[in-house]
């Protein structure tokens, strides 16, 4: 794909990788924990809080001293797959994440990252597959985030159509996240349905606290292709005041509109 459907990547960084909260487990409390769990949950809570930060040797360090106090704790498990892929480890990650899954077969959430790992790698089939275990997992709560993640691979791979559909799902289930909406709104552009990915993207844009400036490059691009001449020279303003640095807002004042 081309350069414009980067805001997959940096939209799914947080919202595609990580854990979420799942049925088939109870809510743990401080009566039920042990100085074991305390100890290794308080390293998880580092380790967590320096792989955000992009700290990544620093989270691993963290990560190893909760694993030894819990070898098989879940999150640990999971987020020790995430540190490698994020150090560009993949070899570690993949290996992480099978690892998570000897232990949690049933991890819709180690699923998720590990077809992400795999997305990445552009090894579609397997990560379509490890998507798919994901969505198929009858107590997992996030199928919106997977069926991004799903959508935006299948979008990466080419497979437009498909991936208008994948999105279209993940709408229907949140509606209010932006990040679906966008990348919804992108391939819908890519497929030629410029009406429809309007909504979608001027439904971002009209909401202060959401729009950015590829949220305002792609929708630009699209009421160009509509012949929207006011639309567009509105978007260009506002790029150039509120973005003026921005790699987007470059390539409007370079006149590179189909990258």
């Amino acid at each position: 794909m081309k350069r414009t459907l980067i805001v997959l990547t940096t939209a799914l960084l947080a919202a595609c990788a990580g854990t979420a909260p799942s049925g088939d487990r109870e809510v743990k409390t401080d009566s039920d924990q042990t100085d074991t769990d305390r100890r290794a949950g308080i390293r998880l809570e580092l380790a967590q809080g320096y792989f955000s930060r992009g700290q990544f040797n620093t989270a691993l360090d963290e990560l190893k001293l909760a694993l030894q106090a819990k070898p098989d704790m879940r999150e640990a498990m999971n987020l020790r797959g995430l540190i490698y892929g994020a150090m560009g480890e993949n070899q570690l990650a993949e290996e992480a994440f099978r690892r998570a899954l000897t232990v949690y077969p049933s991890d819709a959430d180690t699923m998720h990252n590990y077809g992400w790992l795999m997305c990445q790698q552009q090894r579609w089939a397997t990560a379509d597959a490890m998507f798919d275990q994901a969505l198929a997992q009858s107590t997992y709560r996030a199928p919106a985030r997977t069926l991004l993640a799903k959508g935006v691979c299948e979008a990466r791979s080419g497979r437009l159509l498909v991936a208008e559909k994948t999105l279209a799902r993940a709408f229907e289930l949140d509606p209010a996240n932006p990040a679906i909406s966008i990348n919804l709104s992108e391939v819908l552009f890519r497929n030629g349905e410029l009406q429809r990915a309007r909504f979608y993207a001027k439904r971002v844009n009209d909401q202060p606290e959401q729009v950015n400036g590829q949220s305002l490059w792609l929708q630009l691009r699209i009421e160009r292709k509509l012949g929207n001449t006011g639309q567009v020279d509105d978007l260009a303003l506002q790029m150039r005041r509120k973005y003026p640095q921005a790699r987007e807002t470059q390539s409007l004042d370079a006149g590179r509109y189909d990258e």
